[in-house]
């Protein structure tokens, strides 16, 4: 099983969330994206604990079933289709899920996480938890 994992999804990890912990375990590879780093950062830069959070999340990302992604121009097209069809139903995502689920549905990943909101989107394999 191929896994991109959403903030919300590693921020549950680190509290050792029994479902993901063992989806994670199960999973020949597990990408993050630049995205989803970015929004680790700003948490942890707004944090008490940044220099551990920091070190926790390079042992993480030193694993070798984890891969950190960028994003591309099949990304954003995807990102562009997401987005319109989000706005043509009328229900609002946040601006970086809507990357990260592009990104997921690029490289045929379900997106584990534990935001409900992703669920809203057909175009892509949810592996939704609660919290």
């Amino acid at each position: 099983m191929r896994v991109s994992l959403d903030t919300s999804a590693y921020s549950a990890l680190r509290r050792s969330h029994a479902p993901i912990v063992d989806v994670l375990e199960r999973a020949t590879e597990v990408q993050i994206s630049v995205i989803a780093l970015g929004e680790l950062h700003a948490g942890f830069d707004g944090g008490k604990r940044r220099e551990q959070n920091r070190l926790d999340l390079a042992k993480f990302l030193a694993k070798p079933a984890v891969k950190v992604r960028g994003l591309d121009i099949g990304t954003a097209e995807l990102y562009g289709e997401f987005r319109l069809y989000l706005r043509r139903i009328g229900v609002p995502l946040p601006i970086n899920d809507i990357w990260t689920a592009a990104r997921a549905a690029q490289n045929g990943l379900s997106v584990v996480t534990l935001d409900r909101h992703f669920a809203r989107m057909p175009q892509i394999d949810t592996l939704l938890f609660d919290p």
